[in-house]
């Protein structure tokens, strides 16, 4: 098996545990390939650095098993643009705060191996937007695992969002932005905008408006067939796009869509770690929170 270990930058005290991780997943015959970044970090824990390899980007024909991504969501996110379309299962180590999609908590390395060496693990293929336009915005990195924003960028003044399904009109929004989310970014952006959980396998998107200032406009569910255009207008003519956070700027002349992509984020879960458990466990839902 060959397993690629990705991080952004760790706190001290956590390196010498990933030096073991790496440890336990080579005692198991695995190749292991680390992101340069966090090798540059563990290079003075490890006594041999000659016996490991070392990536910057996943070439498309690389042969990667699993992908261990160690911190928080953001970082997970941040393996989408290693990815690519390759639909490789990517497993999240916790060290952030939250730790929805990176459930597995750092420590335990050895029930991790264990667990991947021996596939003990449940496959998500989670559902990914795909962002189109007339421009190359986003260069190659033209996936989200959470959601596509519009927002406004130079102004405290609201923008008008005209916004269509399938090239047929379905609302125009006048507020600070609008989310299009995927089932996985239903508990995040969205739902702090009053958007509904939707559970992963469900074959939708969700438009939520950010601050509108109808109060007859509320957030909508649509199939994840449907192709959402849009067409941005506002006192100023500059706009920001973003996708999963990674934003670009853009002018009411650019042509923006976004629809389901062909493939699939693979995310790996161990048995113990369903979504019912984590909303529980991390959102609180369903607690009685009145003592």
């Amino acid at each position: 098996m060959r397993i690629a270990i990705y991080s952004r930058v760790l706190r001290n005290e956590y390196l010498p545990s990933v030096v073991k991780l790496i440890s336990l997943f080579q005692k198991k015959n695995a190749d292991v390939v680390i992101h340069t970044v966090l090798f540059l970090q563990l290079k003075k824990h490890l006594k041999k650095t000659g016996a490991l390899q070392v990536f910057d980007q996943i070439s498309s024909n690389e042969p990667i098993h699993a992908i261990i991504s160690i911190g928080g969501d953001g970082t997970l996110l941040d393996t989408l643009t290693l990815l690519k379309n390759r639909e490789i299962p990517v497993l999240g180590i916790n060290t952030g705060r939250l730790g929805f999609l990176a459930n597995a908590p750092f420590g335990n390395f050895e029930a991790i191996t264990n667990n991947l060496m021996d596939e003990r693990y449940v496959l998500e293929k989670r559902t990914l937007i795909e962002f189109k336009s007339n421009t190359d915005l986003f260069g190659s990195d033209i996936w989200a695992l959470n959601d596509f924003v519009i927002h406004k960028k130079e102004s405290s003044s609201m923008i008008t969002i005209n916004t269509f399904l399938n090239g047929e009109f379905l609302n125009t929004y006048w507020a600070d932005g609008l989310i299009v989310s995927t089932p996985t970014g239903s508990t995040g952006y969205s739902l702090s905008c009053g958007g509904p959980i939707i559970f992963p396998d469900s074959a939708n998107l969700v438009i939520t408006p950010i601050a509108p200032h109808n109060l007859n406009v509320r957030p909508i569910v649509v199939s994840d067939d449907d192709v959402i255009s849009f067409e941005v207008e506002g006192r100023v003519n500059s706009f920001l796009a973003s996708l999963d956070s990674r934003s670009v700027p853009f002018e009411s002349n650019i042509e923006i869509a976004v629809k389901r992509a062909a493939h699939n984020f693979i995310l790996i879960r161990f048995n113990e770690h369903n979504f019912l458990n984590t909303l529980r466990d991390k959102l609180s839902w369903g607690s009685d929170l009145r003592n």
